[in-house]
């Protein structure tokens, strides 16, 4: 009997055994990727030091020194770059389709995000107005519903957006009623605001995208440039944009049509710095056409900064003088702006424009949405819309992207084993 008692209890020892092993296990596993050695820079947490970042089940699980690469399934070494939140790009027009007369709405010009995103290390982009109420389902359908990038939009006052220059001048289709329905009532979780651009006349398409943007409790987004002769931007800050709404093309240089922040004796105009103070919001807006070195420099050594650093991505001008984001973020560095100045106005400030507060951070429980960035060090050349040039010496590049817990970009495979490691396992 006594036998039968000791042989029963070390069979229920050996299965608790068993169970503790199994349970120790699975919990020094319970990191699906940790990202260790880099130095973090998360502006929200206020982190700017060496960190180990932990990703479990596509959240953020813990930022933190010297995490136990033993609790992890897969360890990426990231000694001597920098980790960040997830890149957001404001500013970019993603509604790509076939419409043989189309400019950027349905059209040709504009781009699907996966193509470009990743590897510039962005996994959030704001499209920003490609597509009005009346053509936003179908951009939703097309671009939003099948990207592996987050898609947020800005939906345009005129109601089939950029769909050419000639629709953008329609004032009766410029309906902020209907504007605000396809936001209150329809998308909130993806529209984040209205855009009024490309208008040849008065204010009114400023004025409607407002009134919009009142009913829907939205910022506006305001592309302000081709009115002649030229409307004042000092109005357009204090009499017809409130507090947190977006200007555009910031630093762009085209005195004929649009008056610019930064006067011909390269001075920044005084009200720049009240209309700012005051709570608009400046993004830089790259683009094709809309950057230019006699602006941005003048600006910066003066003291004013854009709050927004931005692409305007389409296909007229990533192969120019903008490129991607890494490279327009490269510029300022190049122009005298800190890296962790650069990484608020890539993260957390464009998170907080378009009033997404959740995005842009590495906070525990955050979707996992993570830039691996390696600053380059040499003689680089960066060039503006009039193709003149910038020397400088650092660019940024990513050297790898999370998005949602999983591994979208790796540019030179250090999340990957050497292949003859792996051919000798099997």
């Amino acid at each position: 009997m006594t036998n039968i008692k000791f042989i029963s209890f070390s069979k229920a020892l050996l299965a608790l055994c068993l169970i503790l092993i199994f349970f120790t296990g699975t919990r020094a596993q319970e990191i699906d990727l940790l990202i260790k050695g880099g130095h973090v820079i998360d502006p929200k947490n206020q982190i700017n030091s060496k960190m180990d970042v932990a990703i479990a089940n596509g959240k953020i699980y813990q930022v933190a020194p010297n995490i136990s690469a033993q609790k992890a399934k897969k360890v990426v070494d990231a000694t001597g770059l920098y980790v960040t939140p997830g890149l957001i790009d404001m500013h970019v027009h993603a509604f790509q389709g076939n419409e043989p007369d189309a400019y950027i709405a349905n059209g040709f010009t504009s781009l699907p995000p996966d193509g470009f995103t990743f590897r510039a290390g962005v996994t959030t982009v704001v499209d920003a107005g490609s597509s009005g109420w009346k053509n936003f389902n179908q951009f939703k359908k097309q671009t939003i519903d099948r990207s592996q990038t987050r898609v947020l939009a800005l939906i345009n006052i005129v109601g089939l957006g950029m769909a050419s220059r000639f629709e953008e001048q329609n004032t009766d289709d410029m309906n902020p009623v209907q504007t605000a329905y396809m936001i209150n009532r329809l998308f909130p979780d993806i529209i984040v605001g209205i855009k009024a651009s490309h208008y040849w006349g008065d204010f009114t398409a400023v004025d409607r995208a407002v009134e919009a943007g009142k009913l829907a409790n939205v910022p506006v987004m305001v592309d302000f440039g081709e009115h002649q002769p030229p409307l004042s931007i000092e109005d357009l800050f204090m009499k017809h944009l409130r507090p947190g709404d977006m200007f555009t093309h910031t630093f762009s240089y085209g005195p004929a049509n649009r008056e610019t922040v930064v006067d011909e004796n390269l001075k920044v105009k005084p009200f720049i710095f009240e209309a700012q103070k005051r709570g608009i919001i400046f993004d830089v807006g790259h683009g094709g056409g809309a950057f230019s070195w006699r602006q941005a420099v003048p600006a910066m050594q003066q003291g004013f900064l854009p709050n927004v650093i931005s692409t305007d991505l389409h296909a007229d001008s990533m192969n120019g003088g903008m490129k991607d984001l890494c490279n327009v973020m490269s510029k300022f560095l190049n122009m005298g702006m800190s890296l962790q100045d650069v990484i608020v106005r890539t993260t957390v400030n464009p998170a907080n424009a378009v009033k997404r507060p959740e995005f842009g951070n590495l906070s525990v429980g955050a979707e996992a949405d993570v830039t691996v960035l390696n600053l380059r060090k040499g003689d680089f050349g960066f060039m503006d819309i009039r193709r003149t040039k910038l020397k400088g010496t650092q660019k940024l590049e990513a050297e790898m992207t999370v998005r949602a817990g999983k591994i979208v970009w790796d540019l030179n495979g250090i999340s990957a084993p050497d292949w003859e490691t792996e051919l000798q396992k099997k």
